[in-house]
């Protein structure tokens, strides 16, 4: 599969006519022109070509249709070697890092359920019209691909809940193409829920509507976060069966499969080279460094002696931030292991997550996980549990001196993530410069929250919304109700003059800047799990109105909403969602 390469002369674009092809037809024709080395190889555009094409003669528009718009994996399988068996069965692979699989078509109608036109016309370069259109639809189904594609099932291994679970690998993913855009960003196209490949093990390589709703939106709000994260394109339902046992409790039933269009920059995760140090195989565990290096990691430089070493202190910063970030808001991932864990420390792969609502450092959102290994307060040792199964991989490379080296790196990460995390906390309370108790006032805080089980988002949101006076007269109305259940604290006043009194040494500051500056880290709409639940009970009965509308909400999560107000989505969970529980299985 090396070497293959995919070229398309500029002007015969202009010949082209519907460059997405049905996957049952067109397998077999690309197999064998590219994994034969056929002389009659398929002649189609690569992302080179279509960039040059659409950026001079049409520069700053965006396509309208998939006519002329095109992907290509050849990006990695040009460096990245591939399984040389071509069928898609579920098999033990070795001595590669993908296997061709090509997704299967769904067998009944498929329904847009959302789409994202952010990420189509700034990611993707597509005008949000061409959503409207069957070819679209049948692309991000999985019912047709790019002419000239070729979809990879990636291989990787990984740590579950602390113990080595051997070969997983993408097992009802396809990564349909890289595209690059007119910033010259390449994005990686995976489809979620597309059908079964060799990594699919025991199952049917299905998503279920109520978890791609979920990965959907939660995506796009953990983007406008601020948060590192993969983006969804898009979701689409079906009607055919997917049999799922919802709570692993015995009780099977009937769901429907349905597919989200993920982009990233990169689906590589710690298990991508545990799986290959497992099995010794060291020169392509030194191939795809190599590679993720210079593609990702353009501040490492790929010929020095030291650039793994490089590489891992990168890693090691930005998994601090990243927890960090997730922890500023709530956010518990629920499945932290190294398979679901990003090189790139993006978040990824989004399961039984969920954000925390009243505040409880045992948070733990997936009901599989009896042990609370993923509790919410323990992301940060988690991390650190990652980061050493990473260095266990790296350590077969090092020298003793590298080894010695990237040792002291990870003992540093307690002390990073803590500066990362003590900074963003900080900036959630509104707090300048350096103050001799910041620490104990953040640890105060959220003692009270704990001990009132007050909502997390809304108690910061709700300090950045109420004035200085109103604070002082400890009379906290209903509008601030979940500061109102910390105020229920007999240490509440306590905490308040010692707040006030930091905020005065806040240099050059007014009460209305400090609460301008909170409202624009404290954000008034995450999303809960309740609201994601109500979405799905109406998109169950073709009904998608409130995914919309939730999509719509967390694109500004940092602005009031008038329907989200409305809906509720800044008010005390309702009733009904007492008691909910998250699913295990998706």
């Amino acid at each position: 599969m090396r070497g293959i390469r995919f070229q398309f002369c500029h002007w015969s674009l202009r010949f082209a006519h519907l460059l997405v092809l049905g996957v049952a037809g067109h397998a077999a024709l690309v197999l064998q022109s590219a994994l034969q080395g056929s002389a009659n190889r398929l002649r189609v555009s690569g992302n080179e070509s279509n960039r040059d094409w659409c950026y001079c003669e049409k520069e700053a528009t965006l396509a309208r249709s998939l006519d002329f718009w095109t992907i290509s994996s050849e990006n990695l399988i040009d460096v990245l070697p591939v399984d040389p068996v071509n069928e898609n069965y579920v098999r033990k692979v070795k001595n590669c890092i993908f296997s061709v699989a090509f997704p299967t078509p769904f067998k009944s109608k498929v329904r847009l359920v959302a789409v994202s036109k952010e990420v189509l016309e700034d990611v993707l370069d597509l005008s949000l019209s061409v959503s409207e259109t069957d070819d679209f639809i049948q692309l991000v189904s999985g019912g047709k691909i790019v002419f000239g594609s070729i979809p990879l099932a990636h291989r990787y291994g990984g740590h579950q809940f602390g113990i080595w679970a051997d070969q997983l690998g993408d097992g009802r993913a396809h990564l349909i193409g890289i595209y690059m855009n007119r910033q010259g960003e390449k994005w990686e196209l995976q489809l979620k829920g597309s059908g079964r490949t060799p990594y699919s093990r025991n199952g049917d390589g299905r998503a279920v509507l109520r978890s791609s709703v979920r990965e959907f939106l939660c995506s796009e709000a953990m983007h406008h976060l601020g948060i590192p994260t993969s983006r969804a394109a898009s979701l689409v339902v079906s009607d055919d069966e997917v049999w799922r046992d919802q709570f692993y409790n015995g009780n099977i039933t009937k769901e429907r499969g349905a597919v989200v269009l993920r982009v990233a920059k990169s689906w590589f995760r710690i298990g991508s080279l545990e799986i290959l140090a497992h099995y010794g195989e060291l020169d392509l565990l030194r191939t795809l460094l190599d590679f993720i290096i210079h593609e990702y990691f353009p501040s490492v430089n790929v010929r020095g002696p030291n650039r793994y070493v490089d590489f891992f202190s990168i890693v090691v910063s930005e998994v601090a931030q990243l927890i960090a970030l997730w922890m500023s808001v709530g956010f518990a991932h629920g499945v932290c292991n190294t398979d679901n864990f990003s090189l790139l420390s993006i978040t990824i792969d989004y399961g039984p997550f969920g954000f925390m609502e009243a505040y409880n450092p045992d948070f733990v959102p997936n009901t599989s996980d009896n042990e609370r290994r993923y509790k919410i307060g323990n992301q940060a040792n988690i991390g650190m549990f990652n980061l050493n199964k990473l260095l266990q991989v790296l350590n077969l490379l090092f020298d003793p001196m590298q080894k010695q080296r990237a040792a002291q790196m990870l003992d540093g990460y307690p002390a990073v993530y803590y500066t990362r995390f003590r900074k963003l906390f900080k900036a959630k309370l509104g707090l300048l410069g350096e103050g001799e108790g910041d620490d104990e006032l953040i640890a105060f805080l959220l003692h009270l929250m704990e001990k009132t089980e007050a909502d997390f988002t809304m108690t910061f949101r709700q300090l950045s919304e109420i004035t200085e006076s109103q604070l002082q007269e400890l009379n906290i109305s209903q509008q601030f109700w979940a500061l109102k259940r910390v105020s229920e604290h007999e240490l509440f006043p306590t905490w308040v003059s010692q707040y006030l009194l930091r905020l005065k040494s806040n240099m050059n500051d007014t009460d209305s800047e400090r609460r301008k500056r909170m409202t624009t880290v404290n954000p008034r709409y995450v999303l809960k799990n309740w609201m994601a639940e109500s979405a799905i009970q109406k998109a169950e009965r073709n009904d998608f109105s409130e995914v919309r509308l939730l999509q719509q909400v967390l694109q500004r999560p940092f602005q009031r909403n008038p329907a989200a107000e409305t809906a509720g989505y800044a008010s005390p969970a309702p009733s009904w969602s007492k008691g909910l529980r998250v699913s295990c299985s998706s």
